[in-house]
């Protein structure tokens, strides 16, 4: 028995993608998308994502399993391939413009096509106090902001934002210097943080200008993570080290990041590109 796939990437980021319409539920285990996502005996990518049926008012719902068979709230660079995928499943042209309600682990969040290509996403509100993160970096009702964490035997400054999903930024004077393979899983389960956390390493080159590198809580090394992209630039602002709107380069390429001072949401534009289409056997 095999199902049918598409594969996108954003920057790099790359998706297995899914049309799971018919049904409110994965078709595939956790266990079975580790095996689609290894890159040398399945399809590879950073991750598999279900386009299920909308839930309440929303068009429809995203759920994602990590490589290693975790689930996260929400994946920015994900949701952007999702959108395309959806408007390529609904017959849209390239050029179409169209909003969709995607409801999440982390609520409801907009992507929208645009006539460039790209895909702008209203990503919601960022999350700041230390129990909405989680984190024990603080107390409850703290704000994590420039707070002093040791991991490999090294003193971090850092600053906890949560998108849906956690996060924990860090910044540097260079990002190309940081052995991430290294310390990337000592951040990522360290004591302090329950559910674990996705880290970002920023190098601020000028207000408007950053440059990241990430290591994604159940997926390693990815070449971008745009949820990482908006918490980075939240601990930029609230550290007054960059501005409300910033180009944020990652290995992948780079995403355009606002964090509006009208409404106070994070907005995020980045690519979602089709890679190749194909089928997969259910893996036992």
């Amino acid at each position: 028995m095999t199902s049918q796939f598409a594969k996108y990437h954003g920057l790099g980021n790359d998706f297995i993608l899914v049309d799971n319409r018919h049904q409110s539920e994965p078709c595939i285990t956790p266990e079975q998308a580790v095996k689609w996502c290894d890159r040398h005996f399945g399809i590879g990518a950073d991750g598999v994502i279900f386009a299920l049926p909308g839930q309440g008012d929303t068009d429809y719902t995203m759920r994602i399993f990590n490589s290693d068979g975790s689930e996260p709230e929400m994946c920015g660079n994900g949701i952007r391939c999702l959108a395309r995928f959806i408007a390529d499943l609904e017959g849209r042209s390239a050029t179409d413009t169209i909003a969709y309600q995607i409801h999440t682990l982390a609520g409801v969040i907009i992507p929208k096509l645009e006539a460039d290509g790209r895909v702008t996403v209203d990503m919601g509100l960022p999350r700041l106090l230390a129990k909405e993160i989680p984190t024990t970096l603080a107390e409850a009702e703290e704000k994590v902001i420039s707070r002093s964490l040791e991991v490999a035997g090294q003193t971090w400054e850092v600053t906890c934002v949560s998108m849906g999903n956690p996060h924990c930024i860090t910044f540097v004077d260079d990002v190309a210097a940081v052995p991430l393979a290294v310390i990337g899983p000592q951040f990522e389960h360290h004591s302090v943080f329950p559910q674990r956390t996705n880290t970002e390493f920023i190098e601020v080159v000028k207000s408007d200008y950053l440059k990241m590198r990430v290591w994604e809580r159940g997926a390693g090394i990815t070449l971008a993570c745009g949820t990482g992209a908006c918490a980075s630039l939240v601990a930029g602002v609230l550290t007054e080290r960059c501005d409300r709107r910033a180009t944020v380069e990652l290995p992948g390429g780079c995403l355009e990041i606002e964090w509006s001072a009208a409404d106070d949401r994070l907005y995020m534009t980045g690519p979602a590109e089709l890679v190749f289409t194909g089928e997969m056997g259910y893996p036992s």
